[in-house]
């Protein structure tokens, strides 16, 4: 067997591989063997069919197979023992392959196109000025998130006062006929009314002012508009079940409740950051202005890495890329890809396959390395800023970690996961290294420089052209 690579430029290349009959001959008659150890073929017993009736019913398959297996562990071995940088996979060469005869040929060369990265120095110094937003929090909205919290870990009361518009009205509903309950009608011991609601303002102003102890007649349907979903819930029934349902109702009130937000005081502190975290109202409005901005920091990072993309685009401007194998190579790829759309896309495709190699070549020169540590730690981040949403602070060890363990047992999560902290490590190199000029600017104008992220599913493609190698690399760290 032989194998050979041509170089026809710096990027492009082809793969020869010539195979003689001695390469796969033992393979083929292995494989022919077991086939007839199992064959159970009609007038033969089971192991005893004549190998030329094996030969003749499997001999053509079982020769392209191997051959095939044997070409593709020949191909894809040279490439890795030879450290061939390459991008996307190996193609069939379509001008010099020749026709290939299994059943009359007994010596066969496979041609095969590959795409070679381009080389290139990516280099940060003090001469590269990149510009780096330091999100500071207004105080109307510190305010805002800090009535959030207030809302969250508020309580409700039982009143003996008039019933108020967002207060929880509990008592019996009670169908009625001719204004009285209805035999075998319906009655709900548990009802549960909320005034605003309710949509026809009528009914609605029967409940505000009322106390324990008043009897409301109402018709659900005017009630809520004929709306079943929300008839269903109050009368504890399907919607189908509601939809022949025109009486009228009582609600005899057993008690009234009303939400009161919590307090800003030692113990809402302690709900919402844990015991003695914090134990003042100035270290409580640090704390939440931190969380709000830990929140807002991944914008900032990621409009911090467009600007060094564009640097990095312009430092690779005049590289090369093997453009018309990686065209061909995208629409066989995936079947979803017409030539026209590639045509379209590539331009943006090729900026970010060079903004991609780049952060990899990083990397590999700066030795960055990716421990387990690593993945806990940002996924404990990922963790809390998710249950921050929901206004959950105060995480105990036990909750988070079963967490952080759920999203790292996810391969496509752990994947997406280690690709960030790479990108983090990444940017913390190149703001270590460039000339980085910090801007104090507020949230709301941070807003304004932010626009919807359309790049998603071109940037997935050009992941998929380096996809091979970096899965390599994941596997090896």
């Amino acid at each position: 067997m032989k194998v050979t690579l041509n170089k026809t430029d710096n990027v492009n290349g082809m793969i020869a591989i010539e195979i003689e009959k001695t390469d796969y001959q033992e393979n083929v008659d292995k494989a022919l063997n077991q086939y007839r150890r199992q064959a159970q073929i009609p007038g033969f017993r089971q192991g005893k069919v004549p190998k030329g009736v094996i030969q003749k019913m499997y001999g053509n398959s079982v020769l392209v197979d191997e051959i095939n297996k044997l070409v593709s562990n020949e191909l894809f071995s040279y490439i890795r023992e030879n450290d061939l940088d390459i991008l996307g996979e190996p193609l069939p060469n379509e001008t010099e392959q020749k026709t290939i005869d299994f059943e009359k040929d007994e010596n066969f060369e496979f041609k095969f196109d590959i795409a070679i990265a381009p080389e290139f120095d990516v280099t940060f110094s003090e001469e590269d000025v990149l510009t780096y937003h330091n999100v500071k929090l207004e105080d109307d909205l510190l305010e805002k998130q800090i009535d959030v919290y207030k809302q969250n870990f508020g309580s409700y009361s039982t009143i003996e006062s008039d019933a108020e518009e967002s207060d929880l009205i509990k008592g019996v509903i009670t169908e009625l006929e001719n204004g009285e309950p209805k035999e075998d009608g319906i009655v709900i011991e548990n009802g549960i009314i909320m005034p605003s609601y309710i949509k026809d303002e009528e009914t609605r102003n029967k409940f505000i002012g009322s106390k324990v102890g008043d009897k409301i007649v109402f018709n659900p349907k005017t009630a809520y508009d004929n709306h079943g979903a929300e008839i269903a819930s109050l009368l504890h029934k399907t919607k189908e079940e509601v939809e022949d349902i025109n009486s009228d109702f009582t609600f005899e009130i057993n008690e009234v409740t009303r939400y009161t937000e919590a307090e800003l005081n030692q113990e809402l502190f302690d709900k919402v950051f844990g015991e003695g975290i914090v134990t003042t109202e100035e270290e409580f409005k640090t704390k939440v202005s931190e969380t709000v901005l830990s929140q807002i920091k991944p914008a900032s990072d990621n409009l911090f890495m467009k600007a060094v993309r564009e640097s990095v685009l312009e430092k690779m401007k005049d590289v090369s890329f093997p453009d018309a194998f990686l065209k061909r190579w995208l629409v066989v790829a995936n079947e979803s890809n017409t030539e026209e759309q590639i045509e379209k896309d590539y331009p943006k495709i090729s900026e970010d396959l060079k903004f991609h190699l780049a952060k990899e070549k990083i990397v590999k020169e700066q030795e960055i390395k990716i421990e387990n540590e690593d993945l806990e730690q940002f996924a404990g981040e990922v963790a809390k800023a998710q249950f921050a949403q929901y206004g959950m602070s105060n995480l105990t060890d036990e909750m988070l970690n079963n967490y952080v363990g759920s999203l790292l047992g996810d391969e496509n999560t752990r994947r997406n996961m280690y690709d960030q902290v790479v990108e983090n490590k990444v940017r913390e190199w190149i703001k270590e290294n460039a000339k980085i000029e910090e801007l104090d600017i507020l949230s709301k104008d941070f807003e304004k420089l932010l626009s919807d992220d359309s790049e998603e599913e071109v940037e997935e493609v050009a992941d998929e052209v380096v996809g091979d190698s970096a899965d390599a690399q994941a596997s090896e760290e």
